[in-house]
């Protein structure tokens, strides 16, 4: 009798952590997944502020002789902004150029940044979003204070950032 009581109380021991670490483990799939995709320069993005024109501002000077790695989409404040993957948020806060910025980790490792935003919506580190989830909102903080109000987005892979223009001009002529 002790040894049948032994092994249930190890197989109870075994189902309890495996229940608490399901979750766990899930997450690391869903991670791998999304690494594991192709990067976006082999495919096309949605734009995450539909219906907007935008201009290719990729490369344009700006202050302490820094280029522009992103473009800029004109909207009116307070827009939705729309996550154009899928992935998990790396880091939502401000920072000193970008003001209130977002950043998704996307497909193949690349990251997603979504700056000047005037607010946030109830997103935490580490959620995962899909494509077309709100993860801002139009405004100017940061550097972009007193400018019209924009999304600079940006894409970052391992060897640096890549121009979103002609990507979310993909996109956006798929769409037409």
């Amino acid at each position: 009798m002790g040894r049948l009581l032994r092994w249930l109380l190890l197989i109870g021991v075994l189902a309890a952590a495996a229940y608490f670490a399901w979750p766990f483990l899930q997450n690391a799939r869903r991670y791998a997944a999304l690494l594991s995709a192709p990067a976006p320069s082999q495919s096309s993005l949605p734009l995450p502020l539909p219906g907007v024109r935008f201009a290719d501002t990729w490369g344009a000077a700006r202050s302490q002789g820094r280029s522009h790695e992103g473009v800029d989409i004109f909207a009116p404040r307070d827009t939705k902004v729309l996550s154009t993957t899928d992935g998990m948020v790396l880091n939502i806060g401000p920072n000193g150029l970008g003001g209130r910025t977002v950043m998704i980790l996307g497909p193949g490792g690349a990251r997603h940044y979504y700056a000047h935003l005037n607010r946030y919506p109830d997103l935490t580190r580490g959620a995962w979003v899909k494509a077309g989830d709100v993860v801002g909102y139009v405004g100017d903080s940061g550097n972009a204070k007193g400018t019209p109000t924009h999304l600079h987005y940006g894409i970052y892979q391992s060897g640096g950032a890549v121009n979103p223009y002609p990507l979310l001009k993909k996109g956006w002529l798929a769409n037409k």
